[in-house]
């Protein structure tokens, strides 16, 4: 592998791009009108503008990625998360054209990519699922049908999404009608579907990823499952490793049912298993037929470059290290640090930073694709960077996220860092009660200190701002 397409934009095209550096690889980056300029374009070794600003006139086009990668000579292309990171249409264009996809076959993707089906094959294998619609649902009537078969609340999700995007409650039937609409709507323009399927809604869950590599020839092995519990309309935004609330036993079962997923279903790349965790039962959620969000906690504790084995089992090399290697040191946690105004229900911030200065010091470490003058774009996700700490405890974990909050000056737009202080002393968090409702349990107390600590906080923040230029 010579040169790698990176099909995608911010943070995770930098950390692909660096990975391709130190194995030798020259990167290509693809960007849109609106990302003209930006850190990304700038650190790979070729950059071509593939669209306007809206993702599904660049980033989400396949035929002028596939152009782009055949023009540029790219041997391989990486996806990242997101946009096509898991359409099964992009993979089987990159094999009719002999373009290398970093991550699983087409086959895989279509089995696992739609999470009707990938719950179908989960029950057949004798995996619990959550109680649900066994397919798409077409109509209103249908979804009615499914809800009332299963019992309120539900909840909406995209067939062909990820994550939390697109998922809508339905806390009774008269709620139905605008959550369907919402959660299509929100489909189609974050995965180019409007498809949708009905879940029961689990009271109080519990949210783990379980960490996988798996290469051509055969081996998987486990690197550790995170905890997402913390989570923003089913997005989640604080991640921690190991998750606080797991027995030695229970992880065990969990990994081993992890494991099993990616050897029946032939799995090669980094992927997740998702599992909901709630009044002592464990149930697949989904599974993430790519890189995560959070794929840096799991970095930070086992030293192991998730990307750049990525980047090596699609170059045909086996995994750089066996199950038996594999340890785990200390905690960490990660907060998304996205441009959004939390005291305002975390409504969109888009605009310029008109300054910029993130944290530093022992354990800690910030991945970002932006900088002072860049402008956060209305167009895509707000996320500005991910903070991971790094602690010998969860204690020394928490604490030391505080500190790096309390450092974290961003100037220009609205930040969700208030939230992320007001989580790390939370009497709930710190005492490892959190689950998926947590900001909405009492969100008026929530409100409340997130309000005072921007007041304590602003002298600090007063006489770092000040020194930006104007």
């Amino acid at each position: 592998m010579n040169k790698v397409l990176v099909a995608n934009r911010g943070e995770i095209a930098i950390r692909a791009m660096r990975a391709c550096r130190e194995l030798g690889i020259k990167s290509v980056a693809v960007y849109s009108e609106a990302d003209e300029g930006a850190l990304f374009a700038r650190y790979a070794n070729e950059a071509y503008c593939i669209g306007p600003g809206p993702a599904s006139e660049s980033y989400l086009s396949i035929p002028r990625i596939i152009e782009t990668a055949k023009k540029s000579g790219a041997d391989a292309i990486y996806p990242g998360y997101g946009f096509l990171a898991e359409n099964a249409h992009f993979a089987q264009a990159c094999e009719r054209e002999g373009i290398k996809l970093i991550g699983p076959s087409s086959g895989v993707l279509e089995l696992l990519g739609n999470r009707v089906a990938a719950r179908r094959e989960m029950g057949e294998a004798g995996v619990p699922v959550v109680a649900g619609s066994d397919d798409c649902v077409s109509s209103l009537e249908q979804a009615k049908d499914v809800a009332r078969e299963i019992g309120y609340p539900v909840v909406l999700k995209p067939c062909f999404g990820r994550g939390g995007i697109g998922t809508t409650l339905a806390a009774e039937e008269k709620d139905l009608q605008n959550t369907l609409e919402s959660s299509r709507a929100i489909a189609n323009t974050a995965f180019g579907s409007t498809e949708v399927y009905v879940e029961k809604h689990l009271p109080h869950p519990r949210h783990m990823e379980f960490q996988l590599l798996a290469d051509a020839q055969g081996n998987v092995v486990f690197l550790g499952e995170r905890e997402c519990s913390i989570q923003r309309r089913y997005e989640k935004v604080i991640e921690e490793a190991p998750s606080p609330t797991l027995t030695t036993k229970l992880r065990s079962e969990m990994a081993g049912t992890a494991m099993n997923v990616a050897r029946r279903d032939g799995y090669e790349g980094a992927g997740t298993v998702e599992f909901v965790f709630s009044n002592g039962e464990f149930y697949f959620f989904e599974a993430n037929n790519r890189i995560t969000v959070a794929h840096a906690l799991t970095e930070v504790l086992t030293g192991i470059d998730i990307v750049k084995e990525q980047i090596q089992i699609a170059s045909g090399l086996p995994l750089s290290t066996g199950q038996e290697d594999i340890r785990t040191n200390g905690c960490a946690i990660e907060c998304r640090i996205n441009a959004e105004d939390p005291l305002n229900n975390f409504s969109p911030s888009p605009g310029e930073l008109k300054g910029y200065r993130s944290p530093g010091g022992i354990g800690v470490r910030v991945d970002s694709g932006v900088h002072t003058h860049y402008r956060i774009s209305p167009l895509y996700d707000p996320m500005i960077s991910k903070l991971i700490v790094w602690g010998r405890t969860r204690e020394e974990a928490i604490i030391r996220m505080r500190r790096a909050l309390y450092e974290y000056i961003i100037v220009g737009v609205k930040t969700n860092i208030p939230f992320h202080k007001a989580v790390m002393e939370n009497p709930l968090f710190m005492q490892r009660l959190m689950a998926t409702q947590f900001i909405d349990q009492e969100p008026e107390l929530l409100l409340d200190d997130m309000k005072r600590i921007i007041e304590r906080d602003k002298p600090l923040e007063e006489k770092l701002s000040g020194t930006f230029e104007e």
